[in-house]
Formats: structure tokens, C-alpha cells, sequence
């Protein structure tokens, strides 16, 4: 009989190893949830609550969609564990929603192949009254053919983004577009061109619309990209269906391939390039639900900032922007891991609760959940982060959500810095490319004692700044939460 001699001290580092990242992800869920804790919802058996859109309704109950086609009402979705029995089927028979908002007494649907408003004219719970409100726009049948709607805006139209056909060709008219609806007429303009396969649909809180768009052709990664009337979003599949309208003007020149974004722009009059990039795999890989901090507090320290979901992570991410020489720009921050499902659709309520619905369909998920509804709410502890990232000529403005320690935020051994763009290709995606380490010059604390002047030796112009603050302490002597941020710098800002 052969002997083994057993290596106690291997096989325990072998274990730890295996366990670290579990271990650490938990670990930061945990942090995470001290100031932002999650709620999960009960759900009735074999509702297949694949959550795309939310609405939240003027009686306080929560609509939520289905890909199957089912809207629910929720009554006291603010419970403290809300359970399934609080879920009524309001409507089925659509087809996949995708939007869902209010306007002037009905609840309108953005599905598929068209908007559907409804209501419930009888009173009984259940809607029996369904309009067509705009179909116009084409459907195949391919399964990736998905139709996010936004809410209605000041004008009364509903904004739609609609996915290519497979999500790599335009076969049917304004497939890679997106459209406006008016929510009264129905009147339905082409608005902007060039979009891939959007993940959702919404506004800042100055009401301008923005969407995300998922890594592949044109697209080296997820994006979060302004959708500007007469824009050109970058994909130039679609453009085909110029031929069907002068809404937007002249068709734009096709991108070169191999190129990169910024370069591009210059080239291009239409081409928008995306606000903020989302390092691929760094902070998701599927970029999906979009909503605006509107609460004035209620929710913390981020009034006005964006929320971002991202379905392949099960995590909602944290985005501000501010606007570069007419063009808006800005950095992505992690917010909140660990949700049980891939996160798909966000809804802010007025007093200060984030819902936000999960599917793990066809990609899967790390939340491990087939679908989910869960709520997070603020705790009332505010957590030491970064507030807000501004581009400076030289470097970058940061604000901090508590006072930071003079001495580790003063010191340029608490920063680290790196910078890297895409390839703009019609091929798939992109590795990061054209990297460059910058030299942080200096680092000076503001007299408010809650920001910090970074100068650093050379912005890239078109390239994500990727800055980690390991060394960066509140006055408590407490690191940050998210000791990370990733700044998309598509344009350097001239002056001071």
C-alpha cells in the first residue's frame, strides 16, 4: 500500500483560497447593507416574477410587470416583509413589458411590438379596457427583440428603445432606434439611431433621457449614453431605416472600424458617444434599469444622482454626471451588491425606497435566484464615499459624503490611478486598450474639510480614469465603502 504524507498547512491555504472570494463578497454585501438594507418580497407561486418595469400608482400600490406578459398590484409594498398574498394579478396577455408609467388616469405598457394603455373602468382590481396606442415600429419574432419604455415626459411622450434584431442586424423598420410616443396621440417620431441592445430607459433629474446599451458590436463595453434628438448613438446597423424618415436628418457616415470613440466624434457631427462607460466585468456585465434620486434625502447623501442596475452582477451601481463643454460625462461608483436575482428594473417612491425586480433569464445571474422583487431602503447612517468625481484640466474634484482625515487625504500615496479606452469596432466588444498610469502631483484638502483637489501629470482625453483611494480615511479614521471610482473622461475641460 503506497502512503501519503497530508500537508494540513497546504490543503487549509487551498480552502482559504477557494473561500476568499465568496468570503470577501459577502463580507462587502454586509457593509453595504448597514446603510442601505435590502428587503425581499414574497411572491405568489408561479407568478414568474421576471420584474421589467415598476410603477409605482397614486392608491400606493406597486404595478409590476412580468416578461409573460402579467401586471401585479401590489398593495403595501412598504411593508416590512411584504408577503404574496399582498399580489393581484391586474392584466396578462402582453407581450414581454418593458415600461410602465402613468399619465392622465391610465397605466400605459410599453410591450414588445407596441404601447397598450389600460385601466380598470369597473372598479373590480382587474384592467378592462385595453388601447393601442403606437405599434409602429417592426417585430420578427427574434427573442432579443426587447422594448424599453421611459416614463411619460413634460411633453407627453413615452421614449423607446428598441433592440436590433438578435441584437447584431436591423430587420425590421427602427430596430436600433429609438422612438418618442405621444402618450395622447399616439403620434410616434424617430428619434435617435444607432443603439445596440438596450438593458433600460430614463431620466436625470433635469429630465433629459439617457439609456444603457450592452457591450458587443460598436459596443467595447456596457455604457450608460444620452439619448439627444438627432443623435446617432453609435451602432450603425439600423441606419438602413434613414430611408424612412428625414426626422433626423442626413444618415451620419459609418464609424471606422478599429478607432476609438473620441476620435470618432470629432469625425462624425451626429455621434454621441456614451456619458459613462462601465468597465466590463469591473462593474458588470450587463447594464440594465435605470432611476433618478428624486426623494430630496430621503434616500441619503446621493439627491440627484443616477442608479444604475446591471443584471449579469446582481447589483445596482451609483452614477454622477456633470456636463463637459456641452456633452455629458462622468464617473460610476459600486453602490449595492448581493440582490437575489440579475437586476433588471428600478423605480425610486417619493419617500425614499429603491425597488428593484430581478430575472436571471438567459444569462444567468451571481444572485442565483430565478427572479426576484426587493426593496432597499436608506437606514439613516451615512456612508463615508465618494459624493461626487468632477474633471478638472489637470486632474479632478472630489467631494466626500463625511470630512475626511486631513493627513491620508492629503497624502498622494492614498491614491492610485490608471487610464485605458475601447477599440470602437463592429466586432464584439473590446479588452481595455491604450492604457497610461498618470503621476498624481498633488493632493489638496478643501477648506471644507469634505473635498480633495487631485492634480495629476496627463488627462486622457476618450479614456476611463480608473482611481482607487486605499489609503483615504474619514476623521473617524474609517476607509471608504467603495474605495473606487471610474470616470469617463470624453472630453478635458478647458480653465481652473
Amino acid at each position: 500500500m503506497m502512503k501519503f504524507e497530508i500537508n494540513q498547512k497546504a490543503i487549509l491555504a487551498a480552502a482559504l483560497l477557494c473561500l476568499t472570494p465568496a468570503a470577501s463578497a459577502a463580507t462587502k454585501a454586509e457593509q453595504e447593507a448597514e446603510y442601505y438594507p435590502l428587503t425581499t418580497f414574497e411572491l405568489p407561486e408561479k407568478s414568474y416574477l421576471e420584474a421589467g418595469a415598476i410603477q409605482l400608482m397614486p392608491d400606493g400600490k406597486l404595478a409590476v410587470s412580468t416578461r409573460f406578459g402579467d401586471i401585479y398590484m401590489v398593495s403595501e409594498p412598504f411593508a416590512k416583509a411584504p408577503r404574496a398574498s399582498q399580489f393581484q394579478l391586474y392584466a396578462s396577455g402582453l407581450h414581454e413589458v418593458l415600461g410602465l408609467a402613468l399619465h392622465d388616469g391610465w397605466l400605459y405598457a410599453t410591450q414588445r411590438g407596441e404601447i397598450t394603455r389600460m385601466k380598470d373602468a369597473n372598479g373590480d382590481g382587474l384592467a378592462d379596457r385595453f388601447e393601442t396606442v403606437s405599434d409602429q415600429w417592426g417585430i420578427g419574432g427574434d427573442y432579443h427583440e426587447y422594448a424599453f419604455g421611459s416614463k411619460v415626459d413634460k411633453h407627453h411622450n413615452i421614449w423607446v428603445v428598441l433592440c436590433l434584431t438578435g441584437s447584431f442586424t436591423s430587420e425590421f423598420p427602427y430596430r436600433g432606434w429609438c422612438v418618442r410616443v405621444n402618450a395622447d396621440t399616439g403620434d410616434t417620431v424617430p428619434t435617435a439611431s444607432g443603439i445596440r441592445s438596450p438593458g433600460g430607459i430614463g431620466t436625470n433629474h433635469v429630465g433629459e433621457v439617457f439609456y444603457t446599451d450592452n457591450q458587443g458590436p460598436w459596443n467595447g463595453t456596457c455604457s450608460l449614453k444620452h439619448l439627444v434628438p438627432g443623435s446617432f448613438q453609435g451602432n450603425p446597423q439600423g441606419n438602413r431605416w434613414y430611408s424612412l424618415t428625414d426626422a433626423l436628418g442626413e444618415k451620419p457616415a459609418e464609424p471606422e472600424s478599429g478607432s476609438r470613440f473620441h476620435i470618432e466624434a470629432k469625425k462624425i457631427p451626429q455621434y454621441v458617444p456614451a456619458a459613462v462607460l462601465f468597465p466590463y466585468n469591473k462593474m458588470g456585465q450587463s447594464a440594465s434599469g435605470i432611476a433618478t434620486d428624486f426623494t430630496g434625502g430621503k434616500f441619503g447623501p446621493f439627491a440627484n444622482q443616477m442608479f444604475v442596475g446591471d443584471q449579469t452582477h446582481s447589483t445596482v451601481m451609483r452614477v454622477y454626471l456633470e456636463v463637459v463643454n456641452d456633452r455629458y460625462q462622468g464617473a460610476c461608483f459600486p453602490f449595492r451588491e448581493g440582490l437575489d436575482s440579475g437586476t433588471l428594473s428600478l423605480e425610486f417612491a417619493p419617500s425614499g425606497s429603491l425597488f428593484a425586480g430581478g430575472t436571471d433569464r438567459g444569462w444567468g445571474a451571481r444572485g442565483g435566484k430565478p427572479y426576484a422583487l426587493q426593496r432597499i431602503d436608506w437606514s439613516g447612517k451615512v456612508p463615508f464615499e465618494i459624493h461626487e468625481m468632477r474633471a478638472k484640466p489637470d486632474g479632478f474634484e472630489l467631494t466626500f459624503t463625511e470630512p475626511v482625515d486631513a493627513m491620508t487625504a492629503g497624502d498622494v500615496a492614498s491614491y492610485r490611478i490608471e487610464t485605458y479606452t475601447y477599440i470602437f469596432q463592429a466586432s464584439y466588444g473590446s479588452p481595455e486598450v491604450d492604457h497610461t498610469k498618470p503621476k498624481i502631483v498633488s493632493a489638496k484638502v478643501g477648506g471644507d474639510g469634505k473635498s480633495v483637489r487631485l492634480v495629476v501629470d496627463k488627462i486622457a482625453e476618450g479614456h476611463v480614469h480608473e482611481l482607487h483611494l486605499p489609503g483615504v480615511k474619514n476623521r473617524a479614521g474609517k476607509p471608504l465603502l467603495h474605495p473606487i471610482g471610474y470616470y469617463t473622461m470624453n472630453q478635458i475641460p478647458g480653465g481652473q
